[in-house]
């Protein structure tokens, strides 16, 4: 039987929590364009505390840590979300901690991968996500990997005086399955 390597991907692997991870996770906390561009929420440090139950599964979330391939160094997370399982649909949130690490296909990589995970092993047939219009690299990295944009909450995030939507996208596993399954 060929099996689908499905926490390998070219630059990166997907990992469970390790000790560790937390310390590491709180230093990203302190960059405010990290905490800008992946949650709408007011910007604020971390705390360790914001980590101690991050580890208990729910059947209706995973949670990753992404890992170069090359030296194993934890770079960011992934986690599948608020999945319905009777709708076969659920979210995406993703982000790349530290700012040397951005823009070398990283997160292109980690997209493709859960995208497989999404699809392949947890069998859902939707997933979607929501980003702060003026993210324009995660935007281009979630179009390329094929997600589409589906609609737009206006005026929804505000931000150093000014407002901003957030854009609504997904992927359908057709979709998917067309831009990665060969028949």
């Amino acid at each position: 039987m060929n099996t689908i390597n499905l926490f390998r991907g070219s630059l990166l692997k997907l990992t469970g929590i390790r000790p560790g991870d937390a310390e590491i996770m709180v230093k990203w906390g302190e960059d405010p364009e990290y905490l800008r561009n992946i949650d709408t929420d007011i910007a604020r440090p971390y705390s360790m505390k914001q980590f101690d139950n991050e580890g208990n599964p729910k059947s209706n979330s995973f949670n990753f840590r992404l890992r170069t391939i090359d030296n194993d160094s934890l770079i960011g997370f992934v986690v599948l979300h608020s999945i319905e399982w009777n709708n076969r649909s659920g979210l995406l949130a993703i982000g790349i901690g530290d700012s040397e690490n951005r823009n070398k296909g990283y997160g292109q990589d980690a997209l493709k991968l859960i995208l497989q995970y999404a699809f392949c092993e947890l069998n859902l047939d939707r997933v979607g996500l929501d980003v702060i219009q003026y993210n324009d690299r995660a935007i281009h990295a979630y179009e390329k990997v094929g997600f589409q944009q589906e609609g737009r909450m206006r005026s929804a995030v505000y931000r150093d005086g000014n407002r901003y939507d957030r854009i609504i996208m997904g992927i359908l596993r057709s979709e998917w399955e067309a831009l990665n399954c060969k028949k």
